[in-house]
């Protein structure tokens, strides 16, 4: 078991940007539709869900806090479980966060683009929209190759101005909840229970993917941990006051409002004024998770390429002036561009959500692994109460990928085969 080092990237980050960092990956365009859809499902009960999913993900994270602390060098889940498990278990982490993560870009991208159409009719013309989707990945390309400083800065400014119109609407919609709109007759049963979390499980996912920049990141044994309690309070917080308020305020017509819940909701709260806040805010977030993604996510083609699970060297080279790693940057947002503007990310949807669970039981069986290695700092954070929660959190994974559709079940094990013939043919090819 090996620990790979980064050369060349400058450790940048403090609390307050991996904080944000996290919270601009898992506060998403999801979010301004989620209540309706919540609702329809368990009704005034949904708070119910809100709490249970925020435990449950809460504990996976936990897990991440201790992997993250130890293991502190670029790369993520990749990197955790590569270290932990070796080249081809991370060869099949690195590729499933990638193309989880690409497939997520290419539709937040259209769905931006949408809202810009239906806006300005000019963006709903072809050539515009792909010059359009152009400009976004290339833009923030730009912005992550420049440096670190400047990437952090703008998902910062992103993160906080997404929040603002989230929390107005939070702040000024209490005087128009109604008390009964909140209050529920009927328990949810199990099965409500569990394809309701299964749907907002993945609402509150992406604070793994703010941890790609380990490698530039201040102290990472003490702001790891601390940034991802952080983040995951605001976050859990943040949605159950959500659904509160639109529950209040809408009440039974909620599920009628699928398109922009948050956005009818403001609209009552304060007029044509707050329905165009929230719908600018849900641009704004879809264009925070973007920047998101670009910072961290070429990071990990970067130390697959840095730990030669990727043969080309290319793909691991650091900018001798901004200390990037400007290659795999470019090479993302390509891949990126590409997927959104010929529209293939439709048909590969199914594979992200089983891949992105089996990299998380990775990462949670890593914690069990890494603690009995003695080349690993052990004098980093813990998760008090030994393996209770790397076990509770395997098996809520496991009840998790229980509810995936067959066709999700079925392309995910196609992909690993699929993954693994190119494995064995990139280990002859190094060879020879």
């Amino acid at each position: 078991m090996t620990v790979k080092q980064d050369k060349g990237l400058k450790r940048s980050i403090g609390l307050l940007g991996l904080s944000a960092n996290i919270v601009n990956i898992i506060v998403g365009a999801g979010i301004f539709a989620l209540p309706a859809l919540i609702a329809q499902n368990m009704g005034a009960s949904s708070i119910i869900a809100y709490a249970f999913c925020g435990i449950l993900m809460a504990l996976i994270m936990l897990c991440y806090a201790e992997v993250g602390s130890k293991i502190t060098n670029t790369g993520g889940s990749y990197t955790f479980i590569e270290s932990a498990f070796g080249d081809y278990a991370g060869f099949l982490a690195g590729i499933f966060t990638i193309s989880s993560c690409l497939l997520a870009d290419a539709a937040v991208s259209n769905a931006l683009v949408d809202v810009l159409g239906s806006a300005l009719p000019l963006f709903e013309i072809q050539s515009v929209r792909i010059l359009t989707l152009f400009i976004i990945f290339f833009g923030l390309a730009y912005v992550n190759v420049i440096g670190i400083k400047q990437g952090i800065g703008l998902v910062m400014f992103n993160t906080f101005a997404k929040l603002i119109p989230l929390i107005l609407l939070i702040l000024l919609a209490w005087k128009d909840v109604s008390l009964s709109n909140l209050w529920w007759t009927d328990t949810p049963t199990i099965k409500q229970l569990g394809e309701t979390s299964l749907i907002l499980f993945f609402a509150f996912q992406g604070g793994e993917v703010g941890l790609t920049v380990g490698g530039e990141v201040i102290n990472p044994q003490k702001t790891v941990p601390k940034a991802i309690f952080i983040s995951i309070s605001t976050v859990v917080i943040l949605y159950i006051l959500i659904q509160m308020v639109s529950q209040g305020v809408l009440g039974d017509t909620l599920p009628e409002y699928q398109a922009a819940p948050l956005a009818e909701t403001a609209k009552v709260v304060m007029g044509k004024f707050g329905y165009l806040l929230l719908l600018v805010g849900a641009v704004i977030s879809m264009f925070g998770n973007l920047s998101g993604e670009v910072l961290n996510n070429p990071r990990v083609i970067y130390a697959l390429a840095r730990d030669r699970v990727l043969p080309s060297k290319q793909l691991a080279r650091i900018h001798k002036s901004f200390a990037t790693p400007y290659i795999a940057v470019m090479v993302y947002a390509c891949l990126g561009f590409i997927l959104a503007s010929t529209g293939t990310f439709e048909q590969l949807v199914p594979i992200a959500t089983g891949s992105l669970l089996i990299v998380y039981l990775g990462v949670v069986l890593s914690v069990i692994k890494l603690r009995r290695s003695k080349k690993i700092n052990q004098n980093s954070f813990k998760i008090p109460g030994g393996l209770i929660v790397p076990v509770l959190s395997s098996f809520i994974i496991l009840y998790f990928l229980s509810y995936l559709s067959f066709s999700e079940k079925t392309g995910t094990l196609i992909f690993i085969v699929l993954l693994s013939l190119l494995y064995a043919f990139i280990k002859v090819f190094n060879k020879t």
